[in-house]
Parts: C-alpha cells; structure tokens; sequence
C-alpha cells in the first residue's frame, strides 16, 4: 500500500526558514516524480515546487523562486522542500504528492505571523 506523509510545518516568523520533509511507503520516492502543492484558505490548490524521479529536473512556481529548495534524500526516502524568507503569504496546508500513483499526504500547516 503506497502512502504519503508530509511532516515539519508549524509557525514561524516572517523572513524565517522552514523545511517540510514528504516520506513514503510503498514506494521509492527517487523513482518518482514528486510534488509539492499548497492550498491557502480561500484559495485553489497551487503547485509550489516539483521534482522528477531519477534526472532530477526541478521547477517552482514564479513566487517562491529563489526562496524554496525542493531536494531528495534518497537514504531516508524522503522529498524535502527547504523554505527559506518565508512570507506572510506562504501561509497555508502544504501536501505533498506522487502523480504516478494518485498518493497525496493529509498535509502539514505552515503559518508565517509575527
């Protein structure tokens, strides 16, 4: 049975740094696509940032370019999603989820407030 599982949210600071951690069962997240989406309230689903499984392509939205990093760690079996000068706006549940299976996580709130 494939699962999904997204842990490390919480509350932070404006201009602080976070990092969600997606783990699976299952499955070998490095043979894998994986993506990482985030739904704030009031507001549709959004793509944040994707992975490929094996070349490792990568790809963000436009408004967290240069603040997010999304990386394996192929011995733990984990996509990380490193978030650094998080702003009030990044504010939502983010979920992380394997295309190739439909396998998506029951997410993990992030909160930036001072």
């Amino acid at each position: 049975q494939v699962q999904v599982v997204e842990s490390g949210g919480g509350l932070v600071q404006p201009g602080g740094s976070l990092r969600l951690s997606c783990s699976a069962s299952g499955l070998t997240l490095s043979m894998y696509g994986t993506t990482w989406y985030r739904q704030a309230p009031g507001k549709e689903r959004e793509l944040v940032a994707t992975i490929t499984g094996g070349g490792d392509w990568t790809n963000y939205a436009d408004s967290v370019k240069g603040r997010f990093t999304i990386s394996r760690d192929n011995a733990k079996n984990t996509v990380d999603l490193q978030m650094n000068n998080l702003k009030p706006d990044d504010t939502a549940v983010y979920y992380c989820a394997v295309s190739a299976f439909n396998a998506w996580g029951q997410g993990t709130q992030v909160t930036v407030s001072s």
